[in-house]
């Protein structure tokens, strides 16, 4: 089995690192200045015991790619990027190669089953950082992440089981779950505060809103008739897995929409993540406010190249309480 890691920033590259170094066939496809620093001196992985070259294989593009029947594609770019990608894919590889969506949201699975047949869902439970090319980093010391799959809509089969088995046995912790969506929609309630990291700095003075975002996303899972996994539940499954370390004696500074911003690349990901609970209240007839809000300061703030922490929690929540009028 070849693994194709599609979008080898943060996850992609910790996930595309991890196979490697256990002995697996992996192939990376990045854009720019990544793919530039990767293909002239490799993948520079770092995690809190560790800094190592790996002269993993690259391309920029699936179309430069022989695709084979032993291939599996594990899609790892943000979601706003993934329609194009698909489109790319399939013009590459065919309909019938395997896409696994190990990203954040839960749109991701819905697009992709549009153009190929076996279609996987992946939840992401890694902390990773990617902001200069070449170089990814990985806080967590105990495993790398937690990687749980399944059929998309459910289900598990072979190759699932065995893409698991691969991913267990290289530094992460990973099984084959037959209703893979619904962690994923508990993922999903975490991810509604990536916007407002990105936006200031998370204090007490942000509980409230972080109380209001989640709060409505229940409200609408109710109304649409969606299951999650609850929260005891993933916290008994991250267990003691994954145990965050400083790199070089600094904290993680953020997760993946606070990298957009910092990244200055333009957009982010909030359309999946609060749009998501914004799509299923208009749906459903639920309002959602301060999602909506979060969505739409975050959409501007990658258009407008803010700084990361621009704004205050008080002045997010004066947004939210007017809309609420």
């Amino acid at each position: 089995m070849r693994f194709v890691i599609y979008g080898a920033g943060a996850v992609g590259g910790t996930i595309g690192a991890r196979l490697f170094q256990y002995g697996h066939e992996v192939l990376l496809i990045a854009r720019g200045a990544h793919y530039d620093a990767i293909k002239s001196n490799g993948l520079t992985f770092v995690t809190p015991l560790e800094s190592v070259n790996l002269p993993i294989p690259i391309v920029s593009h699936p179309s430069q790619i022989e695709f084979s029947s032993d291939d599996v594609v594990i899609l790892t770019m943000k979601s706003q990027h993934t329609w194009d990608a698909l489109l790319s894919l399939r013009a590459a590889a065919g309909t019938d190669v395997p896409v696994i969506c190990c990203q954040n949201g839960v749109a991701n699975e819905r697009m992709a089953i549009r153009l190929f047949e076996r279609v996987y869902g992946m939840v992401v439970m890694l902390p990773a950082n990617h902001l200069e090319p070449g170089i990814v980093e990985c806080n967590s010391t105990n495993k790398s992440g937690i990687l749980d799959a399944g059929c998309y809509p459910k289900g598990k089969d072979a190759l699932i089981t065995g893409v698991a088995k691969a991913i267990d046995g290289s530094n992460c912790s990973s099984f084959a779950d037959e209703d893979v969506m619904r962690w994923k929609y508990q993922k999903l309630l975490r991810n509604l505060n990536n916007s407002l990291q990105a936006l200031c700095e998370m204090n007490e003075q942000t509980l409230p809103i972080s109380s209001m975002l989640h709060a409505e996303a229940l409200s609408v899972y109710e109304a649409a008739g969606v299951t999650s996994a609850g929260d005891e539940e993933e916290k008994d499954r991250r267990a003691d897995f994954v145990t965050m370390k400083p790199i070089g004696g600094k904290r993680r500074a953020g997760g993946s929409s606070w990298q957009s911003l910092m990244n200055g690349k333009g957009d982010i990901e909030s359309d999946y993540m609060n749009g998501e609970i914004v799509l299923l209240g208009r749906m459903n007839g639920v309002p959602t406010p301060a999602n909506t809000v979060l969505q739409n300061l975050a959409t501007q703030a990658a258009r407008e190249s803010w700084e990361p922490g621009r704004m205050t929690a008080a002045e997010i929540m004066s947004i939210i309480e007017k809309r609420m009028k």
